[in-house]
């Protein structure tokens, strides 16, 4: 009776998925757990789920789901300790395929789609805040899963995954300061599924910060219009708003670095010098413009 209302809250998260509010996703996830505690089913090596290959995918799905739900309703907090959970179950999947007494899990491998939908998340969020230690120790762990083969064979095996591939491209490219690549990935057609696009803001945030940094250090000033492009604003009263919010000065059309007049007279002794990394950045970027611009 407890796994028949168990599948019909399942079904009706899934379906319902995004058109369903966070306040009605978390009544019915709380219900599922009331009832995977019944079932002695609450963890993957619970007596319930450890003798019941089926209850044990039930109860995977109800933290994928509420997984997917806390994303939807950007709450970060919710979705790391669903994810939490959910290391358990994936971990045992990956090393037996099996319950504890031996029954083969059903749809361990049809899961893999959802397994690596919320791992792909979980990259992501950690990308997004900027813990690129734990993004590398989780690849790390994700190529061990993956079970032996080179380490160039198994990043390529990551990468051709439309979820694993994705955090995985735009980490190297942000890190490779190659922003316009990361601009496209993140548009609307372009995210792999709608929770996806949930931290195409965050990361467009700051990579907008982190040019605008970059601008501060590497030049007195730019023009307006050069500026749209760089920051990959739609118009030039978007620059004019975010110059303000940035207290940048604007005169002549062109946008004053704040701290422009005060370093003025320090760097101009070492201009000939090598130019800094976040010069060779900005520069890059407004070619890529200019391309842009010229194509258009």
């Amino acid at each position: 009776m407890a796994d028949r209302q168990l599948t019909q809250i399942l079904t009706q998260l899934q379906s319902s998925g995004s058109s369903l509010s966070y306040t009605d996703a978390s009544s019915l996830l709380s219900k599922a757990k009331l009832l995977l505690l019944q079932l002695n089913a609450l963890t993957p090596t619970a007596p319930g789920a450890a003798s019941n290959p089926s209850l044990f995918s039930l109860a995977r799905h109800v933290y994928e789901q509420g997984a997917l739900a806390s994303i939807r309703a950007k709450n970060p907090d919710a979705f790391l300790r669903y994810v939490s959970q959910l290391q358990g179950f994936y971990e045992l999947e990956s090393t037996v395929g099996t319950g504890s007494a031996g029954g083969r899990i059903p749809g361990a491998d049809a899961n893999r789609e959802e397994k690596n939908k919320v791992t792909g998340l979980y990259l992501l969020l950690l990308l997004t805040q900027g813990q690129y230690a734990e993004f590398h120790s989780e690849l790390e762990a994700l190529s061990t899963r993956l079970g032996g083969g080179s380490s160039q064979g198994t990043t390529r095996e990551l990468e051709a995954d439309r979820y694993l591939g994705y955090p995985i491209k735009l980490e190297r490219w942000l890190m490779e300061g190659s922003y316009d690549r990361v601009w496209k990935a993140m548009k609307k057609g372009e995210v792999p599924c709608e929770e996806y696009g949930v931290f195409s803001e965050i990361l467009t945030y700051q990579i907008r910060s982190e040019i605008a940094s970059s601008s501060e250090r590497a030049y007195p000033s730019l023009p307006i219009s050069s500026t749209k492009s760089l920051l990959f604003l739609e118009s030039e009263g978007d620059v004019v708003e975010f110059a303000r919010s940035r207290g940048w000065t604007l005169k002549d059309g062109h946008i004053f670095f704040p701290s422009a007049e005060a370093a003025a007279a320090t760097e101009e002794a070492g201009a000939e010098q090598e130019k800094p990394f976040s010069q060779l950045i900005i520069e890059n970027t407004l070619g890529y413009a200019r391309e842009l611009e010229t194509i258009v």
